[in-house]
């Protein structure tokens, strides 16, 4: 009776295991998500900063999320500050200068053909992966 018993029940368990493996998370990796919004605000270099004019939505603590082309949420969380940037490389020789807001975002993230970072519910932004200063999704905005 026993062998019976676990031969009706083998099948169960293997089908309950192998669910339990699709359910398996995704593998993950770490990366950045830098944006750099061209807001060309005259300021020094290398201070905090958020978008101005139209990118406002951009600043410490915005709510964003970065997205799959189906709109699945990969990662969330809320920005850090941004920093400045100049815009040019050329010295102009004065203490404020031509900048953009650059934001970096440490995520993890799941393998995606597409990726999109939406702020504080406005439109998507696409991401491009970039690995020039290791892995990271990058958007200029605007682009």
């Amino acid at each position: 009776m026993r062998r019976v018993l676990s031969a009706l029940m083998l099948p169960s368990l293997l089908t309950a295991a192998l669910a339990a493996c699709d359910d398996a998370e995704e593998a993950r990796s770490p990366m950045t998500v830098r944006v750099l919004v061209r807001d060309i605000n005259i300021r020094p270099e290398g201070v905090e900063c958020a978008g101005t004019g139209p990118y406002t939505h951009f600043h410490n603590r915005a709510p964003f999320q970065v997205t799959d082309d189906a709109g699945g949420v990969l990662a969330e969380g809320a920005l850090p500050p941004g920093t400045s940037v100049a815009t040019f490389e050329e010295d102009l020789g004065v203490e404020r200068v031509p900048t953009y807001c650059e934001f970096a975002v440490p995520v993890t993230v799941a393998a995606r053909d597409t990726y999109r970072l939406v702020v504080d519910g406005h439109p998507p932004i696409a991401l491009t992966p970039n690995d020039s200063e290791g892995p990271a999704l990058v958007a200029v905005v605007p682009s």
